[in-house]
């Protein structure tokens, strides 16, 4: 027992739909990291990243669980709840690419039943499903944490602080993209787009960490964080507006690039695929932004509409 006469284990960790949604997510990690190890496999930079992305949110979603359950985090210097909102909304992003990227790369239809090929299979499929069942356990956490009107939460569980998780981790999609293979290298207005992309992510994460500490009021800033957020998000629209319009001219367009995708470009390894996949999800992140800033102005007004 505590000083104060309470218990040192945190019952309400373990017995609340939060709790229920935690624990989900570990038995399934565990389900899938056995599977994996067990007789589906992995090979090549994508199974990988998907065994990164299912060891990574097991590992954090055990410590999540044991420090709310043994009451540790009063003890650490940062603020606990937007770290774990955070968390569990990157941690559904994670699971969702990787759910797709497992069966795209590693499940066959046909098998060979006589080298075992479709017990392989059947353990894949498995695997795929339990990771899909996983994002939705985690985008369960996210629904119980996020915030609710009338209550008082922290910036990463509201729709902007939400936004600016996805936004980052798109990011690092086109930065995939951008390393297989993009060509980005050919042209001046396409370095400026990559410049563009690493200077809006660079700032987004910063912004994330910042929260996370919880010492946004530490800054050395003339005006308040909240503000800098506000004028970041409007720049980050306007950079991302003109890239989504750079980088489709300077990639699709005949006089610098291919408009079709060339017969003879391989599956796996096609620089016109990658500068499309940079494309699409730079208009995805222009729209992610421009989301953003709405939310932004919707949050501030009615803050100062209630003071």
């Amino acid at each position: 027992m505590d000083p104060q006469g309470g218990h040192y284990l945190n019952k309400a960790a373990v017995l609340s739909p939060l709790g229920a949604a935690r624990m989900l997510q570990l038995l399934l990690g565990c389900t899938i990291i056995a599977l994996v190890a067990h007789s589906a496999g992995y090979n090549h930079a994508y199974g990988i990243y998907c065994m990164f992305v299912w060891c990574f949110c097991f590992a954090m979603t055990l410590l999540v669980f044991t420090m709310d359950v043994t009451r540790l985090p009063c003890c650490m210097p940062i603020s606990w709840d937007n770290l774990t909102v955070a968390f569990a909304m990157l941690a559904t992003l994670m699971y969702v690419a990787a759910s797709v990227v497992y069966p795209v790369y590693f499940l066959r239809s046909q098998c060979s039943k006589s080298d075992g090929g479709c017990e392989v299979r059947n353990y894949r499929i498995a695997v795929t499903v339990c990771s899909s069942f996983c994002c939705f356990a985690y985008a369960a956490e996210v629904f119980l944490t996020r915030a609710k009107p009338g209550h008082v939460v922290g910036y990463m569980a509201t729709m902007s602080g939400l936004l600016k998780v996805v936004q980052a981790f798109v990011a690092c999609i086109i930065f995939g993209a951008l390393a297989n293979g993009s060509e980005y290298n050919r042209h001046i207005p396409t370095h400026y787009c990559v410049v563009v992309y690493s200077l809006c992510f660079s700032i987004t994460v910063v912004v994330i960490a910042v929260t996370v500490s919880g010492k946004a009021s530490a800054l050395p800033l003339h005006f308040p964080f909240d503000r800098f957020v506000i004028i970041y998000t409007f720049l980050a629209t306007l950079l991302y507006l003109s890239a989504a319009l750079v980088w489709p001219i300077f990639s699709f367009d005949r006089k610098y690039g291919t408009p079709g995708r060339p017969d003879d470009c391989p599956w796996e390894n096609c620089p016109w695929d990658s500068k499309l996949v940079v494309a699409v999800f730079t208009h995805v992140n222009m729209v992610l932004y421009f989301s953003d800033l709405i939310y932004s102005q919707r949050i501030r007004f009615v803050s100062q509409s209630t003071a």
